[in-house]
C-alpha cells in the first residue's frame, strides 16, 4: 500500500493543481487566544484507568510527585504555557487548572471575545478525569471536587466559536473526533459552521489508552506537540545503538531560533523534514490549509507527524481532523535520524567545552545535491522532487543561512524555469513570502537570481503583484533597471517584472510613477538600440504605467515621450515596433481607472487634445507596416481616439467620403488632388452616420472644407472651437487609415478596423446588393465594393502617404549582413477568435457597448517569452531539429548534384495526375522540395495540398476572399486537415493605381536572404524582409509598364530579375549602390516568364520568355545578346519553368501543349499534348508550370479544367515498370 501511494498522490496533485489557488502570503490567519485546560487532580487516579507500576508520571517534564499537589499543578500549568509560547509568543494565554464546567464556559467565552474573528486554541489535558463518553463529552469537576461533571463537546464548540483548534490529550480522545465527524450538521444557533473552521488533534483513537511506559512522559502527545526536538532526541536515544546519556539532551546549547547553534540546527532540519513529508503526502489544498495559513497550526501539525511516529511505536495511534495519510514510515524520517545522530555526536564535546566550534550538519548540502540531480532528469511528467520544501528552508532566513541560500536560490530558479507546473509547486510549498523578504537584502550576488525567480513567478501568477507593491518590492526592480552594470537581458527582465506589477493595478501605477519609472524607461530606450528585448519591454512598461492614468499621460505628453518612442517605429524587429506603437497608443486618454487623477482645466484639456493629435500623426506611419502586431496596435489606438475625438472624426469621415471643394484638403489627407473624381458620393445614400449618446446623429461636412466648428464639452460647459486645417487633416488621415485597416489581409486586424468605423458611427451599405457590411474575419477584405465613386477611385492611393521610415528608398547599409541561417523568421501569431476579441457586429452600437475598448493582445503575447524555459532548451528537441535539418541539407545537396550531372532527354512520363473537382482552373502549382507533396491554388483562391504518391488530398483551405489585392499570407501547419494557421499577412504591394480592380501581383521568395520581392500593376518593386516584417527597399521599375514576372538567384544574395509587360527585363542587385545593374528590351510582347539557370558550377544564365512564344537565354556575364533563341510557340505562351540545376526548361501554351527544351542548346526534347491515363484526352490550356527543385519532375496545371499532372523523364517510367 505504501508503494502505491506516491503514484496516486502524484496524479491527485496534478489534478488539484489546476484548481487550487495558492495564497501569496504563507500565514494569513493567526491563533491569538489560547485556552489551556489541565484536569489532573493530582493524587487521585480516575476510576476507569488502572495504572501499572512503574508507569509514566511526567507532565510537561515535571514529576507531580516531587512537589506538593497544588505547587505541582501550578508548575505544570506554567510549563505548558511556556512550551506553547515558543511557537506563538504573541498569543494571549488563559490557564484553567482543575476547572469546573462553569469556569470552562467562562474561559471559552473570554477567549472568543479576545480573538474576535481569529483562531482560538483549546488544549485539554484529561489525565486526571475519566475518558470521554461515547457521546463525545469531556469530564470536568464540581466546585468541591467530589464529582466529575460531563460537558458536551458541542457546548464547548458553541462557546469557542470558529475558527478553532482542539488539542485533546487524554485516553479515548478519538471519541471526540468521531463526534465531530459524525455530526449531521455543523449548525450552531443561527450561524453556520463549516467543517474547515474546526481542527482537532487527539492523542489516540476512541478505543485506545495512552501509553504508560515509564520511559515516556505521561503527556507524550503534548510533549511531541510542544517540545518536539527534546522528545524526538530522547526517543531516538532509547532506540539508538550509541551509548549516549539522555540527560545531556537538556543541556543542548543554543536557542531554537538561532540557526548557528546546535539546537537551532536541529530545529531547522526538523522543520524541513516534516514540511517535506507533509508536502509529499498531502493534497495541495490541505497542505496549504494546515501548513501555510496559521503559524501555530503549522507548527502543531509538523509536530503531530512526530507524535504519530513515536506513539505508533508503542501501539498508540494519534487521530486528527482533517485526517492525514500515514507518515510514520516515510523515508525522510531516516534522514532525520542521520541528522540527529550527526548533531548528537558533537553534544558531549560542546557541553564539556562551551567554546568548542559547532560543525553544521551536511543535511542541507546533501539534500540540495539530491535536488540538483533531480533537475538534471526531472520533468512535468515525473514525480515532483521531494526536496523542494528543503530548498525553501535553505532560503528562509535571509541573514542566518547564507551558506546554503545562494545555491538554493540558483536551484530554485532552475526549477521554476521548467514551466507553470514548477511555479505552481513552488508556490504550494510557500516560497512567496521568503523570496519577497529577500528583496530587502542588499547582497549584490543575489540580484540576478532574485530577478530571474520573480520573473518566473510573475510570468505564471500575476496575483503576487499586490503584495509586492504593499511591501515596496517594486523599488528593488526599479533600482535594478536603472543600474549601469547589468546586462540588457536582465534589464528587460526587470522591465517585465515592473510591467506585471503595474498591469491592472492602479496602486502599482501610482507607486511606480512616483518612483520615476517613466523617466528611467525613456532614458534607457535610446541607449538600448540594438537590444530588441530591452526596447520592447521598456515600451510595454511605460505603456502600462500611463494606460488609464491621466497624470502619467500628461507627463508623457509634456516631456515629448512620443518623439522618443517614434524612433522605434522603424526598428527591424516587429515586436519592438509593436511595443512602441502600443506605448504611443496608451498615451491617448480613453478612460481613467486611477482615483489619483484630478480634473484638468480648459487650457490643459485643449493642449492635451492637440498633443494627442501629434501622437496620432506619428502612429499613422505604421498603417502599412508588414507586421499585423503593429497594425493591430494602430487600430486599437484609433479606437481609443474615438472616445474623446469622436465628433471630429465624424466630420472628417463625412468630408473624406465627399469630394471636398478645397483642393488643399486632399493634400492634407494624403490623397491625389490632381485627379477629378468620376462621380460624387451621396452620403445619405451609400453611407450614413449612426447616432449614439456621445455625439450628434449626423455630421455634415463643412462648406469650407475642414475648418468646421467643434462643440466641445469642457467642465460641463459647451464651448465652440474651430479646428484648423492641419488638425482636420489628421482626422481625415485617421479615417483613411481605418478604411485601409478594414481591408487588411489579417482577419484579426480587419476586425479591429471595422470596430474603429463602428465607433465613429460609420456604416457601409453596398448599393448593388443592399447588404450591410459584415464584421466577420472572412468578409473583412471584401466588404467594400469596387465602384467608380470618388472614395473608391482615391482609396488606392491611401497607402502611399502613410509609409514610414522603413519604406524609405535609401536602404540600410547592411542589408544582407548576418547569417540567414540564424534568422528568426516569421513569428507565429495566434489570432484571437471573435468571442475573445470583444468586437461586436456592425450594427448601431449602444453607448454602453462603446465603453468597452478593444484590448491589445501584444502584452499577453509578449509575456509568453518569460513563461518559456530561458536557461536550458530541450536537448532532445534541439537534436531532433538538427538531425532533420541536416537530412534536408543532405537531400538538397545530393539532388542538386545529381541534377547538374544529368542528361535530360525526354520528359513525357505522366507519373501522377489528379482532378481537383473544381469549377475553377489551376492558377499555380508547386512541388514540395523534401516531401512527395504538391500545392495547388485555383482562381477561387482555394489552396490544396496533395500527395502525388497516392493522389490523396491532405488539406484544402481558402486563402482569402478578394482576388489580386496584392496581399501576402503565410500559412503554417498546412499539412493536416483543418489545422492550418495564418502565421502572418500583409499588403505586399502598395501604392497601386487608383480604381484598379486587380493588381496582378507578382512575388518571388529568396530563401538565402529571407527577402520577398513583390510588384504588379505599380511602377515600383517592393522588397520585404519577411523576418523583420518590414519594407527595406522600394525600387523604381519602368514607369510606362508593369512587372509581369520575377526570379531571384539561389547563389547570389540580393540578385533578382524582373520581366515587364513591354517585353523588357531588368536585373537588380540590392548590394550595390546602383540597384539596377542591367535593362534589356528582349521581346516585343509581355514577358510571361523569367528565371535563372545554373548551366555550370560557375556559369549562370538567364532565360526569358514572352507571350509571343519566343524564348531567349542570356549569359549573365554578357546580357547584350542572347546565347540561344528559340521560337517555342507561335504566340499564346502562358508560362515558363526552368530547372535551377538540371539543363532543362519547359514552356506552356494556351493551345494545349507543353514543350521541354535543353537549356544549353535550345533543342526541343519533348512535347506533351495528351494525357496518358485519361483515354488520350488532350491537356487543357496550360496556366502554370513548376519544376521540382532537386528532381527532374515537372508539375503542370490548366486554366479551363482542374486536372494537375506531374511529368518525369521517360527513364523513370521504365524504372517503375521494372520494379513492378
Amino acid at each position: 500500500m505504501e508503494d502505491e501511494r506516491p503514484g496516486t498522490l502524484l496524479r491527485l496533485r496534478k489534478k488539484l493543481n489546476r484548481f487550487v489557488s495558492f495564497p501569496s502570503l504563507a500565514f494569513q490567519m493567526k491563533t491569538v487566544s489560547v485556552a489551556l485546560v489541565v484536569c489532573l487532580n493530582i493524587g487521585v487516579d480516575p476510576p476507569d484507568i488502572i495504572k501499572v507500576s512503574p508507569c509514566a508520571r511526567m507532565e510537561c517534564w515535571i514529576d507531580p510527585s516531587s512537589l506538593a499537589p497544588q505547587k505541582a499543578l501550578d508548575t505544570i500549568g506554567k510549563n505548558l504555557q511556556s512550551q506553547y509560547a515558543l511557537w506563538q509568543p504573541r498569543a494571549r494565554y488563559k490557564l484553567a487548572l482543575d476547572p469546573t464546567a462553569d469556569e470552562v464556559k467562562k474561559l471559552c467565552s473570554q477567549c472568543r471575545k479576545n480573538a474576535k474573528s481569529d483562531r482560538v486554541l483549546f488544549h485539554y489535558n484529561g489525565h486526571g478525569v475519566p475518558k470521554p463518553t461515547v457521546n463525545g463529552e469531556l469530564w470536568f469537576f464540581n466546585k468541591s471536587y467530589t464529582q466529575y461533571i460531563p460537558l458536551s463537546v458541542y457546548e464547548l464548540e458553541s462557546w469557542l466559536g470558529v475558527p478553532s483548534i482542539y488539542v485533546l490529550d487524554c485516553s479515548g480522545a478519538g471519541v471526540v473526533v468521531n463526534a465531530f465527524i459524525e455530526r449531521p450538521d455543523w449548525a450552531l444557533g443561527s450561524s453556520s459552521v463549516s467543517a474547515k473552521d474546526c481542527i482537532l488533534l487527539a492523542a489516540c483513537r476512541a478505543t485506545e489508552m495512552l501509553p504508560q511506559s515509564s520511559g515516556m512522559p505521561a503527556d507524550v502527545f503534548t510533549a511531541c506537540l510542544t517540545t518536539p526536538i527534546k522528545m524526538a532526541l530522547r526517543w531516538f536515544c532509547s532506540r539508538s545503538l550509541l551509548e549516549f546519556d539522555p540527560e545531556l539532551i537538556d543541556k543542548i546549547p543554543g536557542s531554537q531560533n538561532d540557526r548557528k547553534t546546535l539546537l537551532g540546527e536541529l530545529n531547522w532540519i526538523f522543520t524541513a523534514i516534516t514540511d517535506t513529508i507533509a508536502w509529499n503526502v498531502l493534497p495541495p489544498d490541505l497542505f496549504q490549509r494546515l501548513f501555510r495559513q496559521d503559524l501555530l497550526v503549522a507548527s502543531l501539525f509538523r509536530n503531530f507527524l512526530l507524535a504519530e511516529r513515536i506513539m505508533r511505536s508503542v501501539n498508540c495511534s494519534p487521530a486528527c481532523y482533517p485526517c492525514l495519510p500515514l507518515t510514520h514510515q516515510h523515508s525522510m524520517w531516516f534522514a532525520w535520524d542521520m541528522a540527529a545522530e550527526t548533531c548528537l555526536s558533537q553534544l558531549p564535546s560542546l557541553v564539556k567545552d562551551p567554546n568548542a566550534e559547532f560543525q553544521p550538519s551536511p543535511f542541507f548540502t546533501d539534500q540540495l545535491t539530491a535536488f540538483e540531480v533531480w533537475l538534471e532528469h526531472g520533468s512535468a511528467s515525473k514525480r515532483p522532487p521531494e526536496q523542494l520544501p528543503i530548498v525553501l528552508q535553505a532560503i528562509v532566513h535571509v541573514l542566518l543561512s547564507q551558506s546554503h541560500r545562494f545555491r538554493a536560490l540558483v536551484l530554485l530558479g532552475r526549477f521554476l524555469d521548467m514551466g507553470a507546473w514548477a511555479v505552481n509547486l513552488a508556490l504550494s510549498v510557500g516560497i512567496f513570502p521568503y523570496v519577497l523578504k529577500l528583496l530587502l537584502t542588499t547582497a549584490t550576488e543575489l540580484r540576478q537570481i532574485l530577478l530571474f525567480i520573480w520573473a518566473k513567478i510573475l510570468a505564471h501568477d500575476k496575483s503576487c503583484q499586490v503584495d509586492l507593491v504593499k511591501d515596496g518590492g517594486h523599488k528593488y526592480f526599479i533600482r535594478f533597471l536603472d543600474s549601469p552594470d547589468v546586462y540588457a537581458e536582465q534589464q528587460a527582465m526587470a522591465a517585465f517584472v515592473l510591467s506585471v506589477i503595474i498591469d491592472g493595478l492602479p496602486r502599482g501605477q501610482i507607486e511606480c510613477f512616483q518612483s520615476g519609472l517613466i523617466d528611467i524607461c525613456l532614458r534607457h530606450i535610446v541607449p538600448a538600440r540594438g537590444e530588441p528585448l530591452l526596447m520592447q519591454w521598456l515600451c510595454l512598461c511605460v505603456g502600462k504605467i500611463w494606460d488609464g492614468f491621466a497624470k502619467a499621460q500628461l507627463l508623457a505628453l509634456h516631456t515629448n515621450a512620443s518623439s522618443t518612442l517614434a524612433q522605434l517605429l522603424s526598428e527591424p524587429q516587429p515586436e519592438v515596433r509593436a511595443a512602441a506603437a502600443y506605448a504611443l497608443g496608451t498615451i491617448i486618454k480613453a478612460k481613467s481607472v486611477n482615483e489619483e487623477d484630478s480634473a484638468l482645466d480648459d487650457d490643459d484639456e485643449e493642449a492635451r487634445l492637440r498633443m494627442e493629435q501629434d501622437v496620432m500623426k506619428t502612429l499613422l506611419k505604421v498603417v502599412n507596416d508588414g507586421s499585423p502586431l503593429v497594425r493591430a496596435e494602430l487600430a486599437i489606438a484609433l479606437a481609443r481616439l474615438t472616445v474623446r475625438h469622436d465628433q471630429n472624426l465624424r466630420f472628417a469621415a463625412a468630408a473624406y467620403l465627399k469630394p471636398p471643394s478645397n483642393p488643399g484638403i486632399m493634400a492634407l489627407a494624403g490623397l491625389n488632388s490632381n485627379r477629378t473624381p468620376t462621380s460624387s458620393v451621396n452620403i445619405s445614400g451609400q453611407f450614413f452616420f449612426s447616432g449614439n449618446a456621445r455625439g450628434a446623429a449626423s455630421a455634415p461636412a463643412s462648406p469650407e472644407g475642414f475648418n468646421f466648428v467643434e462643440n466641445e464639452l469642457i467642465n460641463g460647459l459647451m464651448r465652440p472651437r474651430r479646428l484648423q486645417m492641419e488638425e482636420s487633416g489628421v482626422y481625415v488621415r485617421c479615417v483613411a487609415a481605418a478604411y485601409s485597416l478594414v481591408r487588411d489581409p489579417c482577419p484579426w486586424v480587419a476586425k479591429l478596423g471595422h470596430e474603429v468605423l463602428r465607433r465613429i458611427g460609420v456604416e457601409a451599405y453596398v448599393l448593388q446588393t443592399g447588404k450591410t457590411l459584415k464584421s466577420g474575419a472572412k468578409q473583412a477584405t471584401s466588404a467594400f465594393p469596387r465602384s467608380s465613386s470618388w472614395f473608391d477611385s482615391n482609396i488606392g492611393s491611401l497607402t502611399m502617404p502613410f509609409r514610414g521610415a522603413s519604406s524609405s528608398a535609401s536602404p540600410p547599409s547592411n542589408l544582407l549582413s548576418g547569417s540567414p541561417m540564424n534568422m528568426r523568421r516569421v513569428p507565429s501569431l495566434e489570432f484571437p477568435s471573435e468571442s475573445d476579441s470583444g468586437l461586436g457586429s456592425s450594427q448601431v452600437p449602444a453607448s454602453d457597448d462603446l465603453k468597452e475598448l478593444p484590448e491589445s493582445v501584444l502584452y499577453r503575447w509578449s509575456c509568453g517569452h518569460f513563461a518559456r524555459p530561458l536557461l536550458e532548451t530541450s536537448h532532445d528537441e534541439e537534436e531532433t531539429a538538427l538531425i532533420a535539418r541536416e537530412a534536408r541539407e543532405r537531400t538538397a545537396l545530393e539532388g542538386a548534384s545529381k541534377c547538374r550531372h544529368s542528361t535530360v532527354n525526354v520528359v513525357t512520363y505522366q507519373m501522377a495526375t489528379w482532378d481537383m473537382n473544381s469549377e475553377y482552373g489551376t492558377k499555380a502549382v508547386l512541388l514540395h522540395p523534401f516531401l512527395p507533396l504538391a500545392c495547388t491554388a485555383d482562381d477561387n483562391e482555394t489552396i490544396r495540398i496533395w500527395s502525388h504518391e497516392d493522389g490523396s488530398l491532405l488539406n484544402d483551405f481558402h486563402n482569402h476572399e478578394s482576388h489580386s489585392d496584392g496581399s501576402v499570407r503565410v500559412w503554417r501547419d498546412y499539412l493536416v486537415k483543418g489545422e492550418q494557421q495564418l502565421a502572418t499577412a500583409w499588403q505586399a504591394i502598395q501604392g497601386h493605381r487608383p480604381g484598379a480592380r486587380g493588381i496582378n501581383a507578382v512575388v518571388e521568395w529568396q530563401q538565402s536572404t529571407g527577402y520577398l520581392y513583390a510588384s504588379g500593376d505599380i511602377s515600383s518593386i517592393m522588397i520585404w524582409d519577411v523576418d523583420a516584417e518590414t519594407l527595406v527597399l522600394r525600387l523604381p521599375s519602368q514607369p510606362d509598364t508593369s512587372v509581369s514576372a520575377m526570379a531571384a538567384s539561389l547563389i547570389h544574395n540580393g540578385l533578382f530579375l524582373a520581366g515587364c509587360g513591354n517585353g523588357s527585363f531588368m536585373m537588380f542587385d540590392v548590394r550595390k549602390q546602383d540597384k539596377q545593374v542591367f535593362s534589356q528590351k528582349a521581346h516585343f510582347q509581355r514577358v510571361a516568364g523569367i528565371d535563372f539557370v545554373q548551366s555550370g558550377i560557375d556559369t549562370t544564365e538567364v532565360v526569358s520568355a514572352s507571350q509571343a512564344g519566343d524564348i531567349k537565354i542570356y549569359d549573365v556575364r554578357k546580357l547584350d545578346l542572347p546565347v540561344v533563341s528559340v521560337e517555342a510557340h507561335k504566340g499564346h505562351l502562358t508560362s515558363l519553368a526552368a530547372h535551377r540545376y538540371a539543363p532543362v526548361l519547359a514552356s506552356g501554351s494556351s493551345k494545349q501543349s507543353i514543350k521541354v527544351f535543353s537549356a544549353t542548346s535550345g533543342d526541343q526534347l519533348s512535347m506533351i499534348r495528351y494525357h496518358q491515363s485519361i483515354f488520350g484526352k488532350s491537356i487543357g490550356p496550360v496556366s502554370c508550370l513548376s519544376f521540382h527543385p532537386y528532381s527532374v519532375l515537372l508539375a503542370a496545371g490548366a486554366s479551363t479544367d482542374s486536372i494537375v499532372s506531374i511529368y518525369a523523364e521517360d527513364g523513370a517510367a521504365a524504372s517503375n515498370s521494372s520494379t513492378s
